[in-house]
């Protein structure tokens, strides 16, 4: 798998991606790449850099007759999502991404791939490391903690740069050129509630609700994907009237990916069992059925488990339900300024239940901060209704598009004459790092863009070959461009 992987072209790209792929960097836990990066760097006797958020920045001088270009900053995030399919054994913390080739995808076995936002990285890398290839000034840098909170964005430091224009290697679509982005906010509701002895004449069942897409809760977050967590949720609210009682649950486990798994663990009176099931499975089929086009590999399985000792009590159970049914996740609001781009949403994306405690943690975003704070605060109404304890972190900003800035005509010009086609201007609805760095830099031009990847935050994350090929090429020509100071 190996070889496959290093003979893709450009050869320097996948290099770089390949070996940065064997040092384990998942969100928070860093230090590995990060002392990669700072050898890497200083290998190639460029001045090296580590700030005190642990950003790394490497800086490179213009080649040769391009001294008088604006001088450049290449950045991307070191970390990435650590995801892996339940019936995969493997360790982040020690084990390299296995990857493979099929046909124009690179895919790896069972996990995420880390192309976001690996490929960037690595395209940094090349040209650090190149010695034929034109650019102006470059200030490399690498932010940590990207995916669960931009951390490393929100630490970087007033006069840590010297650049005038940034470009962020951090989309996934290669015919887009990005000159906005969605800001977020964490919102996380908590409650205690009473445990009681189970009733003996009961059975004790475990619920699956596995097998689908999941995905970024920014960027797919208006695909009509399923929620894991609303699922299991729905289930529980239609078949209320039973008597059943919930001892468990454990559903997602990202803030930032769309739940693709939840599991927990349920009491049925002996009594009500045979009825209970014939409405768990009418249920059950009646979402798969609404689901089959986009989710045609949902899984909502049952079976028998050891009879716990407790379990939560009816009426703390029936308020936690009504809750989450009443907590809304998915597209909030489409932006009246930009057609298909989706203002304002929430994902539910965990949600525990054990040992009396119950945690609920939802990402919310939105490219407007009137709005986004409106939808938080919705959320925050609809748990406080449920006796829970509401708290707003990590919030963020989005970034405001410059329509007229020098890089923008320089990379659409460019586009049009390299591909004969006009790219595509547009903002996202995810959390790009560009809104949190021009808070410290709100002079420096910015740009986002990268080659085409499926799938991100999700074991079926893969990156396009081609698409790869062409940002390359792409961005080599930008830098050629760049303009004069």
């Amino acid at each position: 798998m190996k070889d496959e992987i290093l003979q893709l072209s450009p050869l320097r790209l996948w290099h770089h991606f390949y070996q940065l792929n064997q040092v384990p960097r998942g969100s928070k836990k860093e230090e590995k790449v990060i002392e990669f990066m700072v050898a890497f760097g200083e290998k190639l006797g460029l001045e090296t850099l580590v700030d005190t958020t642990q950003n790394v920045l490497i800086r490179k001088p213009a080649t040769v007759g391009m001294e008088n270009r604006k001088t450049v900053v290449l950045q991307s995030h070191l970390d990435m999502v650590h995801q892996k399919n339940a019936n995969t054994q493997f360790d982040f913390d020690k084990q390299g991404i296995e990857m493979y080739v099929d046909g124009d995808w690179v895919k790896a076995k069972g996990t995420t791939l880390g192309a976001d936002n690996g490929l960037g990285v690595a395209a940094i890398m090349s040209i650090l490391e190149s010695t034929d290839i034109s650019h102006p000034a470059i200030e490399a840098l690498f932010t940590i903690d990207e995916e669960t909170g931009m951390t490393g964005a929100k630490g970087l430091q007033a006069n840590f740069l010297k650049g005038e224009i940034l470009l962020n290697l951090d989309t996934e679509n290669d015919s887009e050129i990005d000159v906005g982005c969605a800001g977020g906010i964490d919102v996380s509701a908590t409650k205690s509630y009473t445990e009681v002895d189970v009733n003996p004449n009961s059975t004790a069942l475990n619920i699956v609700v596995n097998g689908l897409n999941g995905g970024h809760s920014g960027m797919d977050i208006h695909k009509g994907l399923g929620n894991a967590n609303k699922i299991l949720n729905r289930i529980f609210y239609e078949t209320l009237p039973f008597n059943y009682s919930i001892v468990e649950i454990n559903g997602g486990s990202l803030r930032n990916a769309i739940p693709r798994e939840s599991f927990a663990t349920i009491i049925v009176s002996n009594d009500d069992k045979a009825a209970f099931l014939t409405k768990f499975n009418q249920v059950a089929n009646t979402i798969k059925t609404e689901f089959e086009t986009m989710e045609s590999g949902l899984q909502i399985c049952l079976s028998e488990t050891q009879l716990p000792e407790k379990t939560m009590l009816k009426q703390d159970q029936e308020l936690f339900i009504k809750t989450i049914y009443a907590a809304h996740n998915g597209v909030y609001r489409m932006s009246p300024d930009m057609e298909d781009l989706v203002e304002t949403s929430n994902n539910i994306a965990i949600v525990n239940v054990k040992d009396g405690q119950v945690q609920i943690h939802c990402l919310t975003r939105s490219s407007v901060e009137s709005s986004k704070m409106d939808l938080a605060n919705a959320l925050k109404s609809a748990f406080e209704l449920g006796g829970f304890k509401v708290s707003f972190t990590g919030s963020y900003p989005g970034w405001k598009p410059n329509m007229k800035s020098s890089i923008l005509k320089t990379m659409t010009e460019v586009y049009e004459d390299l591909f004969q086609s006009k790219a595509n201007v547009v903002a996202c609805h995810a959390g790009l790092e560009c809104g949190i760095l021009g808070s410290n830099y709100p002079n420096m031009e910015m740009i986002s863009f990268g080659p085409t990847i499926t799938g991100a935050h999700s074991p079926d994350e893969k990156a396009s070959i081609s698409s790869s090929q062409k940002f390359w090429k792409f961005l080599l020509e930008v830098l050629k461009k760049t303009p004069v100071k």
